[in-house]
């Protein structure tokens, strides 16, 4: 599995737990981190942690370790590093103050319905 089809997975993982305002970023040629961000939000702690456990699971069951989960218990920001994907699972009123899309403005989005379709 290519970073394309890892990136494809979290963000249905993220979908199948109905997170809201879904955003793919292709942070290529911009950060060293990882080739993808994903930034996604629940409406409460049980959403979030929901959220980034399906997506770590589905990572799992593909054979992806999540090299890093931060922030589970928490359940306001929670950062899944997948290696060449990472996934940020905020609390709604977590994303708004923190703004990533607007912090990583300079990075293309990707078409999240064409990668959830795919």
């Amino acid at each position: 599995m290519d970073n394309r089809e890892l990136l494809s997975l979290a963000l249905k993982a993220a979908d199948d737990k109905r997170a809201e305002d879904i955003v793919a970023l292709n942070m290529k040629g911009i950060s060293l981190i990882a080739d993808y961000f994903i930034i996604c939000h629940g409406n409460s702690d049980k959403q979030v942690q929901a959220i980034a456990r399906e997506i770590r699971e589905k990572a799992h069951e593909q054979g992806y370790d999540v090299k890093r989960m931060e922030g589970f218990d928490e359940a306001r920001w929670v950062l899944l590093d997948l290696g060449d994907v990472v996934a940020h699972v905020f609390h709604r009123d977590e994303r708004i103050y923190y703004n990533l899309e607007r912090l990583w403005g300079d990075a293309p989005r990707l078409d999240v319905l064409s990668e959830l379709n795919s």
